[in-house]
């Protein structure tokens, strides 16, 4: 333990505090993947076999199947489902959208944290590297005519170190986000088609049926 916070304290002295924040930041920009993984996992995001069964039988017209299924669902999405078989209309349906859209903002909080860590993390780096860059220079200039390379070169590298940190926080916070991101988008897929079906159940049947009918009655004329 005090190998690693000595390692530490000297990765904070040669970075200087570009690095300090980095450290910092990736350490919250941590907590927070941690518990937006929990979150999605306590609200079963991606979990909806039970919510699946549950439309696909009222989509028959199975109206105790499908409560029976809802009932066994926990997925966060199973009370707008609900909700939606309560009845039919544009205001019902402009309702549950909204329902909806409430509960994936819920989700969606905190992504944009993410996001601006994956962009500021490289410049943040950048601006460290300049700043070590420059101190480098000045460091160079006031040696006067005993020149020893090793000090611009020693300037340069400790200048940099701060551009890998900023790189190492900002690639896999950005991996992770667009993972979130991806995740997102199937449960509005999902949920935009499961509240479709609601409304318009059986309708796909009816027309698939209708199409035969409609060509013998076309072959017959």
């Amino acid at each position: 333990m005090d190998a690693m916070l000595h390692k530490l304290v000297g990765i904070l002295e040669l970075g200087g505090p570009v690095v300090a924040i980095l450290i910092v930041t990736s350490i919250a920009t941590l907590s927070l993947i941690f518990y937006k993984l929990w979150q999605y996992k306590a609200a079963g995001v991606g979990r909806h076999i039970e919510l699946s069964l549950a439309v696909d039988a009222w989509d028959r017209r199975d109206r105790a199947t499908a409560l029976a299924h809802l009932g066994k669902s926990r997925s966060y999405l199973a009370p707008v489902i609900a909700m939606s078989l309560g009845g039919e209309g544009l205001a019902l349906s402009e309702r549950v959208d909204a329902e909806a859209e409430a509960r994936f903002a819920g989700l969606e909080r905190g992504l944009n944290v993410l996001d601006m860590v994956a962009q500021l993390a490289p410049l943040l780096g950048l601006f460290g590297t300049v700043l070590g860059m420059i101190e480098a220079f000045q460091t160079l200039q006031g040696a006067g005519n005993a020149v020893d390379p090793s000090l611009l070169a020693g300037g340069i590298w400790v200048a940099l170190m701060t551009t890998a940190a900023g790189l190492a926080v900002a690639m896999p916070t950005s991996l992770v986000l667009t993972w979130f991101e991806a995740r997102m988008t199937r449960e509005r897929i999902f949920a935009n088609r499961a509240l479709r079906t609601v409304f318009a159940p059986g309708h796909a049947a009816e027309e698939t049926r209708a199409e035969p009918q409609s060509t013998a009655l076309a072959h017959g004329a």
